[in-house]
């Protein structure tokens, strides 16, 4: 794939960047700013070098059409922020507005589009819809920089399609991404230890499929933990449980055995009565959860297991948080997954944080994004990626 060095002198060009601004918002105000941040030092490098930067990303899922609760406006000043300039906000993505702010940029500024997924032909299975879309995004540019990771697993029009059509380069942070991953799944420092977590068995079967030949320990918590202790013939109460993985579970398990990988299960979890914040909770052993109680975090015991495995690794990846740890008291197992990563990181190894859920839990729970080797901004995309899946938006820049 070529670089932005690869793109030459970029004085006086308008280069189009495809960014991942996809924040969580409360109203109009930004939650967690870590995917702004992150596009920052690529526009930071642009603009340096005398580009004319407009940034394109979505927020949300707009029905293809302008919605205001889906605005770019909160990103758009946050972003000037971070960069200590103006960034100009378009009231479209290729129309009026948008071709006046890329014709009047001067070299150095940088404006950001409307949300591109207030275009129908941004998501279109329609190769021709898509295409002619494509066709006006880049009509406002000179060269494309594809640096949002997080659509990178998309074929859509900002992230596959512009790219047929410029020269493209990747930016800074997909470049860093695929470097991480690719040590994650070609050149891993042993030990190697994957610990997932989150909901169900069914989105993580990929990357199981594909790391369980490459990892030392395979960790397993959060929700999707209870169809394992299910698979094994314990009660899980009013846990959440996919019967329909059972059997999944069950051939992972003699999988791990057969290849010699350590599959560690919790040994205890912290139940309640209910989902819901402030619910008594009650450390009970794995194998026996009252029938009127549902698993919402794994216990004491486990949680300092999981760590101390975690802690002995020179490569962690993490993609799953171990409970419910939006709630205080089932926040503990996630909280001791997070401090171990930070030891390995201190020590020398690599940790990665898989994005998504978790990379908001490291952050909610007060951690610092520099304790960690690397907070992933995309975690569909690298979940994808670790699963061995070609994803279009790469693809296609390294057949440009």
């Amino acid at each position: 794939m070529k670089t932005i060095d690869d793109l030459g002198d970029l004085r006086g060009k308008r280069v189009l960047v495809r960014s991942d601004l996809n924040v969580p918002l409360d109203g109009t105000t930004i939650t967690d700013d870590g995917r702004v941040r992150a596009s920052v030092p690529t526009i930071q490098r642009l603009v340096d070098a005398g580009a004319r930067v407009l940034v394109t990303a979505h927020l949300g899922r707009p029905k293809g059409e302008p919605d205001p609760a889906y605005s770019l406006a909160p990103v758009a000043e946050r972003l000037g922020e971070l960069l200590g300039a103006p960034v100009q906000l378009a009231s479209d993505t290729v129309g009026p507005d948008a071709q006046r702010i890329a014709g009047a940029l001067e070299d150095g500024q940088v404006a950001v589009l409307e949300n591109v997924r207030f275009n129908a032909g941004e998501t279109s299975k329609d190769d021709a819809e898509r295409g002619a879309f494509a066709d006006e995004l880049a009509a406002l540019a000179d060269v494309f920089v594809s640096d949002g990771f997080g659509v990178v697993h998309r074929k859509q029009a900002s992230v596959y399609d512009v790219a047929e059509r410029l020269p493209a380069a990747v930016g800074g942070l997909v470049q860093a991404e695929v470097e991480v991953l690719k040590r994650l799944t070609e050149t891993p420092e042993r030990p190697y230890v994957v610990v997932l977590g989150g909901s169900k068995v069914s989105d993580k079967l990929g990357v199981i499929d594909n790391l369980i030949d490459k990892a030392d320990s395979l960790l397993i918590g959060g929700g999707m933990v209870f169809t394992f202790l299910a698979a094994q013939g314990h009660g899980v109460g009013s846990s959440l449980l996919e019967q329909d993985q059972l059997d999944v579970a069950r051939r992972y398990v003699e999988l791990a055995a057969e290849k010699g990988v350590d599959l560690v299960l919790p040994t205890d979890v912290v139940v309640a009565p209910e989902f819901k914040d402030g619910a008594p909770a009650t450390v009970v052993a794995a194998e026996a959860i009252p029938s009127d109680q549902m698993g919402l975090d794994i216990g004491p015991e486990s949680a300092q297991a999981f760590a101390d495995v975690v802690r002995a690794a020179r490569t962690v990846f993490w993609n799953g948080p171990m409970g419910v740890f939006e709630f205080a008291d089932f926040a503990g197992g996630t909280r001791a997954v997070a401090e171990a990563l930070t030891q390995v990181t201190s020590s020398g190894g690599l940790s990665v944080v898989g994005g998504g859920d978790s990379a908001a839990a490291v952050r909610q729970l007060g951690f610092d994004d520099d304790a960690f080797g690397h907070i992933s901004t995309g975690g569909g995309a690298s979940l994808e990626y670790l699963e061995g899946k070609t994803l279009p938006g790469l693809a296609v820049l390294e057949e440009s």
